[in-house]
């Protein structure tokens, strides 16, 4: 028997990981942390992204450009120092990841603010709803990626 069969006797299935996770109250805490550093990065980036868009007269994916990089910088510090800090890395490799994995949440921001841009919402409101959107995704790319252990 592997170690996948040890406990149970049966093959650990995509299924069994997920409900297992779940489970975990490090998996909750380190998910509440997540939040709390992408609502200062919620922040962050909604300022930037103002002060690009009607400060700068910037073009709205422009802004959003801009104000991701402000943003990602900020949140890879604190994810890095607090979130997920029993499982740091290399500086450098995990920073690499966390900008992957958050440039393709850039991508799907991008996506779902054109969309809703589109669709005759404001550009702020369509901004703050997008990010809210994708954090989802950017919390399992960093925490099973980006920060992942070993």
């Amino acid at each position: 028997m592997d170690e996948r069969t040890a406990i149970t006797g049966a093959p650990v299935t995509p299924r069994r990981r997920v409900d297992a996770a779940l489970r975990k109250r490090a998996n909750w805490e380190q998910l509440v942390k997540f939040c709390v550093v992408g609502a200062s990065g919620y922040v962050v980036n909604l300022v930037v992204y103002t002060l690009l868009l009607r400060g700068a007269g910037l073009h709205y994916a422009l802004a959003a450009i801009g104000s991701f990089l402000v943003a990602v910088t900020n949140n890879y510090v604190l994810n890095r120092a607090w979130t997920f800090r029993h499982e740091r890395g290399h500086v450098i490799l995990q920073g690499l990841r966390f900008f992957v994995v958050s440039a393709l949440a850039l991508g799907a921001n991008l996506f779902v603010l054109h969309a809703l841009v589109s669709g005759g919402s404001d550009e702020v409101t369509a901004q703050a709803i997008a990010i809210v959107l994708v954090t989802p995704v950017n919390f399992i790319g960093n925490k099973l990626w980006s920060f992942r252990r070993g």
